[in-house]
């Protein structure tokens, strides 16, 4: 286990940034942290939209109150713990995006705008950063921290807390995170309303559920949603996988979805439920597969600031439901109605589930206990148990090497994923 790292400092000016997508709860975290420290004092500040303005800062032109932050006062987070929406805003800038292993670090170029970053936050005279985001925003967390490290002896440092935040729940260190369960009960509704609409006409929904890297959305919408088969990343293993020469020269390979098994394992579905009287359905997929799909569909698809394909583009439920609706014709030699529909930015903002309000009023202590409590540094702040509060270092999250961290997918055959199995419609291996 990674020693903690601690500071000596007296904390009376502290910033909050929230970055990347929002999540329901977020302003249970923001408030529940801002209260904390102005009830014993301290200045803070909310630091707007993320990192869009701190990584263009220059001396020449300081951050602006109100355009660039705001100062919290005891008014400005009445009611706000159960609120929807980002009460700083949020961006998805990257100042780290050039900064890969640590020796891009010395690099005055590449370092560039986390040295933009860290002036602009100098320039408000703080004494710590609480950053909350996802992983790509863990990263920004502990390059920043790691800029610091390097600095001459005698230079201003902060220490750097960051709490973290999906409502896809793929992240290493913490069993849930907030907002997760308000998402999936809102798909599940929407999923719920479906079926009703799928069995008047007797046709079926193919829902596409957010969630890049892993399957934890889709599958807690299937299952409070009551669909009738959910498949995510996690299971193109095994029959439902292929490999794909990407490198005719190196003969470098990728792993692939095997789309005529996929697609005859939905079908094998839809003939079960017929057998049980029933002509309609919902499927779950996670939007993550689109990664997964041969290279045939992914021609012409752009990438992200972080290398990722650009899944809105893709469309994975309209691909998928053609190739469903059809393949069933040629099997049965019937038509079955096929509607595919992407699902997750009206998740997002949902008015937050007060278990999710919970999570992210502990996470949002956490970030003061650890900072003036525990005087830590470089430490991400994680809940378990019966909100129990533990401080998880930088360097067990993100790789030494490559600066990136690590999925948390749905393990095979975990009881969780089972559940799903015993829930959906038995389809025979």
């Amino acid at each position: 286990m990674a020693e903690l790292a601690h500071h000596n400092l007296d904390i009376k000016r502290v910033a909050i940034l929230f970055a990347g997508g929002p999540a329901p709860a977020a302003n249970a975290v923001i408030s529940t942290a801002a209260f904390s420290f102005l009830e014993e004092g301290a200045q803070v500040f909310g630091i707007k939209h993320g990192y869009s303005r701190l990584a263009e800062y220059t001396a020449a032109g300081p951050l602006q109150e109100g355009n660039d932050y705001i100062r919290f006062t005891h008014d400005s987070l009445t009611h706000a713990r159960s609120s929807r929406g980002i009460m700083i805003g949020t961006a998805r800038t990257n100042p780290g995006k050039h900064v890969s292993n640590p020796e891009h670090l010395k690099d005055p170029e590449l370092v560039a705008p986390l040295r933009r970053v860290y002036e602009g936050l100098c320039s408000l005279e703080v004494d710590a950063l609480i950053s909350i985001g996802g992983d790509d925003t863990l990263k920004t967390a502990n390059k920043l921290k790691m800029f610091q490290d390097n600095l001459p002896g005698d230079a201003r440092r902060f220490p750097v807390v960051h709490l973290p935040k999906t409502i896809d729940n793929d992240y290493s260190g913490i069993d849930f995170t907030f907002g997760f369960f308000t998402a999936v009960e809102t798909l599940a509704e929407e999923i719920r309303n479906l079926n009703y609409d799928a069995a008047a006409g007797r046709a079926y929904f193919l829902c596409e559920a957010m969630g890049r890297s892993a399957g934890w959305l889709a599958y807690g919408a299937a299952i409070a949603g009551e669909a009738s088969m959910v498949l995510s990343v996690e299971d193109i293993t095994g029959a439902l996988a292929d490999e794909e020469v990407v490198n005719q020269e190196t003969g470098e390979t990728r792993k692939i979805m095997a789309m005529d098994r996929v697609i005859d394992r939905m079908v094998d579905m839809m003939l079960a439920r017929e057998r049980e009287g029933r002509q309609y359905g919902t499927i779950v997929i996670a939007e993550g597969m689109a990664e997964y799909l041969p290279a045939k569909y992914l021609e012409g698809v752009t990438r992200d600031d972080h290398g990722h394909i650009n899944i809105s583009l893709v469309n994975l439920s309209a691909v998928m439901s053609r190739l469903l609706a059809a393949r069933y014709n040629e099997r049965t030699g019937r038509t079955r109605k096929v509607n595919g529909l992407q699902m997750g930015y009206e998740s997002r903002c949902a008015p937050p589930h007060a278990y999710d309000v919970m999570l992210g009023s502990q996470l949002g202590v956490g970030a003061y206990r650890a900072l003036v409590e525990e005087k830590l540094n470089g430490v991400m702040v994680s809940v378990s148990g019966q909100f129990d509060l533990h401080f998880v270092p930088f360097e067990e999250l993100v790789d030494p090497q490559t600066l990136v961290t690590k999925v948390r997918f749905i393990e095979q055959n975990s009881d969780f994923h089972r559940l799903a199995r015993f829930l959906e419609t038995c389809v025979d291996n």
